[in-house]
């Protein structure tokens, strides 16, 4: 007669095998999830408007599948993370740098991005200039403007973009200067998100009229995210930046 810690025993291997089995159901769950997700999101984007997978703190499983599916442009919000991802995953990625940006961290993915989202002061985009000529390269950027009500966020004032004249970015041979990001303030009124994509939007036309009015590059205009790309995309968006509606919530590092 076997004793009770002898039968706990013999359990254990079943309990690990079923403990790996749902394991694996789970994670075949999440990743078509990741598929479905992508199909759907890219059902409601009108022509011209592209997609942003953003990847920040997600495995590289993750982004294997949304590459299966079909998606080839990821953003990533660290610059560590970034450089990290970048050789394990294939070649024809375009990789944009949607977090704040750092200087001193440019080293980190300059010599690959394709498009930094958020350069929001002169001497940022004096610092893209430095360190993509360093790498013989040249990098498009858009141009963060702040119209949030949240003091937290980053970007130029308004005022400050048409103050600019074309003695600031035409000099520079290693960055190119696509347009503008934006976001809209955290609030669950509507019209108030509204109203920020808006002034985003007639901020673009004006500059696009008047100090870019030769530059056929500017042309991009990066507003929403998972919350609220569709309102954004009604304002004129050209970019969404979407990361929780594909991936799921957020993973952190304890």
């Amino acid at each position: 007669m076997k004793s009770k810690r002898g039968e706990a025993i013999e359990a254990y291997p079943s309990f690990f095998f079923c403990q790996w089995h749902n394991n694996r159901q789970r994670v075949a769950l999440e990743l078509a999830m990741i598929k479905d997700n992508i199909a759907r999101i890219k059902a409601t984007l009108p022509e011209g408007v592209r997609l942003v997978a953003v990847s920040k703190t997600k495995p590289v499983a993750d982004i294997e599948e949304a590459y299966r599916a079909g998606q080839r442009i990821f953003g990533e919000n660290y610059a560590a993370e970034l450089r990290d991802k970048h050789p394990q995953l294939p070649a024809d990625i375009e990789w944009h740098f949607i977090g704040h940006l750092q200087a001193k961290q440019l080293k980190y993915y300059i010599g690959f991005v394709s498009m930094i989202h958020g350069v929001d002061s002169v001497e940022h985009l004096q610092a893209v200039e430095q360190a993509a000529a360093k790498v013989g390269r040249v990098v498009d950027v858009l141009l963060q403007v702040h119209v949030a009500q949240e003091e937290t966020k980053f970007g130029f004032t308004p005022e400050e973009l048409l103050s600019l004249d074309g003695s600031l970015w035409k000099p520079l041979e290693h960055v190119r200067v696509c347009g503008l990001m934006g976001m809209a303030s955290h609030t669950d009124d509507v019209e108030r998100v509204r109203a920020d994509f808006r002034a985003i939007k007639e901020l673009f036309n004006h500059l696009k009229a008047s100090a870019f009015k030769e530059e056929s590059a500017f042309c991009e205009l990066s507003m929403g995210m998972s919350g609220d790309y569709q309102l954004a995309i009604e304002e004129g968006s050209t970019i969404v930046r979407i990361g929780s509606s594909i991936f799921g919530a957020r993973q952190y590092a304890n």
